[in-house]
């Protein structure tokens, strides 16, 4: 072999490193006995020649180099089998919930919270297989007991804090047509007015709707399944006779539109159509005079012309609404009275009664009367608005 080119170790071949220069740091630190360093001279050390690189001299393996380092054994503790009866999904065992769901059970239901949840599945179970009664005018008595008067009882008690007088007034069974007052913008007064006779005397009142209640398609459904039906003389009629307890608002919407500084001061009666229904079936006049109604939502003004656009009799215009936006529909929290004054026999008419007008009108006054008189009487003992 010739003269060859010598390319140290760690130059990767790039020309101008280890071609006859000074050696490069990796060559000097492979060169055996201090190739590459400076001898004691200082005199840089003479390159060696091809023979001398062909053969190097390769020094003796020790075992100690030969053996690899050996590594720093640690100490792994051993865990503890773990048996399947530990385990538990999502941390908590079942006991545990079983245990807070009863407690939670019992907060929201009380004691008999297992028999409540009974009755409440056995509800479900009817409701899927169709097992329930709806009378002829689509009065579902469950549906109003569970659903209806749980939703307005705490309206009525905590909200209005309604007191009732003269409940004894109400026969315990048997027909009887319940005439009222009509105020507050929205016709609340008659849903009070449901729960209220519900509570106090165990009876389910039959109101008597106008025709833009059966017009809205989620408002009809409701008030077909809480026992209302349209205000007219054969479904009045029918109703009384079988026995049920009638409700009705001769004001209308007169009523409940009226404006505030109106409060309280009854509007026409209409043309007595209740009266002839009660004469016709021989039942008594209830006359129910409410206090409370006018302030929940006091009208300030309408919008007619927009009323007339929509379809409805009025746009109300609050204190509160439209200014406050949806929170404006939240009713005042005033203070309700409501007294059942004493029963009208109609049972000692003659049979052709009903269709004296005269006899009507009277009967019709009498009854409007009573019961704006009883509400000047409420209004003077009540202490204010709110208590």
């Amino acid at each position: 072999m010739g003269d060859a080119e010598i390319i140290p170790i760690g130059t990767r071949g790039r020309p101008g490193r280890g071609t006859g220069k000074a050696p490069s740091s990796a060559a000097r630190s492979l060169a055996g006995g201090g190739a590459g360093s400076k001898g004691a001279s200082g005199r840089p050390a003479q390159r060696r020649t091809s023979e001398e690189v062909a053969e190097p001299t390769a020094p003796e393996a020790t075992e100690a180099d030969q053996a690899p380092a050996a590594a720093p054994q640690t100490t792994v503790p051993e865990r503890p089998a773990v048996r399947t009866r530990d385990r538990h999904a999502g941390g908590i065992p079942a006991a545990d919930l079983m245990a807070a769901f009863q407690v939670a059970a019992r907060e929201v239901f009380g004691e008999e919270w297992e028999v409540q949840l009974a009755r409440f599945l056995a509800f479900l179970r009817r409701r899927v297989t169709g097992s329930y009664v709806v009378d002829e005018y689509g009065f579902d008595q469950e549906i109003t007991q569970r659903f209806f008067m749980a939703a307005l009882r705490p309206i009525a008690q905590k909200w209005f804090r309604i007191e009732v007088r003269g409940i004894e007034n109400i026969p315990a069974d048997g027909g009887a047509l319940v005439v009222s007052n009509h105020s507050g913008t929205v016709p609340v007064d008659g849903l009070m007015t449901m729960v209220s006779i519900h509570d106090h005397a165990g009876r389910f009142l039959r109101p008597l709707g106008a025709d833009l209640v059966f017009r809205l398609p989620i408002v009809s459904t409701m008030a077909r399944k809480g026992g209302a039906t349209l205000a007219c003389n054969e479904d009045a009629e029918r109703m009384l006779r079988g026995g049920e307890l009638v409700g009705v608002w001769p004001e209308g919407f007169k009523g409940i539109g009226k404006p505030y500084a109106e409060r309280y001061k009854l509007q026409r009666f209409g043309r007595g159509g209740f009266v002839s229904a009660a004469i016709r079936t021989g039942v008594p006049i209830v006359p129910l005079s409410v206090v409370g109604a006018e302030e929940i939502y006091p009208l300030v003004g309408n919008l007619p012309s927009l009323a007339r656009l929509l379809g409805v009799p009025y746009i109300p215009i609050t204190p509160t609404f439209p200014l406050l936006g949806p929170l404006g529909l939240v009713p005042l929290p005033s203070k309700w009275l409501l007294e059942f004054g004493e029963p009208i026999r109609t049972d000692e008419y003659d049979e052709g009664a009903a269709d004296d007008p005269m006899l009507v009108f009277n009967v019709t006054d009498q009854v409007r009367e009573t019961i704006q008189q009883t509400l000047y009487t409420l209004l003077m003992q009540r202490e204010s608005v709110f208590r």
